[in-house]
């Protein structure tokens, strides 16, 4: 973990790949996971999807991303930020849980910060799509997350 001179966490600091949409979030991760979900494989443009998220974080945006809404399996509503500019996704919240803020691990400007715990949506993985084996893995989301 990136520690500033006082000790405290270094904020999570990042972006489009453009540069038009900045964020910097001030607190620490709950959870960093892969999503093989049918909608994480859309957003990614690839298996899976990779993301940290942050609860009740003191998150500042600048630029203006594109948000989407969509719905997911369980029925909790997710919007999900782009720029508009490079396309490149970014954020993802949810109106039905607004102290949550996810990022997208490649957004990062030290994306070596991410280190995933676990794997969700096994069920709708494909085979080429290979994540690290020793990752706990559930065929859907678990309970609780």
């Amino acid at each position: 973990m990136s520690q500033d001179r006082t000790g405290a966490s270094a904020p999570f600091t990042g972006g489009c790949a453009c540069g038009a949409v900045r964020y910097e979030i001030v607190g620490e991760p709950t959870l960093m996971f892969h999503c093989q979900c049918r909608q994480c494989q859309r957003d990614s443009g690839t298996g899976h999807g990779s993301h940290i998220a942050f609860q009740g974080a003191q998150v500042t945006l600048t630029g203006a991303a594109t948000e989407w809404g969509q719905t997911g399996e369980r029925g909790n509503r997710k919007t999900r930020a782009f720029c508009g500019v490079c396309g490149a996704p970014v954020y993802l919240t949810s109106p039905d849980r607004p102290e949550l803020f996810s990022i997208s691990p490649a957004s990062l400007d030290a994306p070596e910060r991410f280190a995933p715990q676990m794997l969700f949506w096994t069920d709708t993985g494909y085979a080429w799509d290979h994540v690290d084996p020793a990752l706990p893995r559930f065929g859907k989301m678990p309970p609780g997350v």
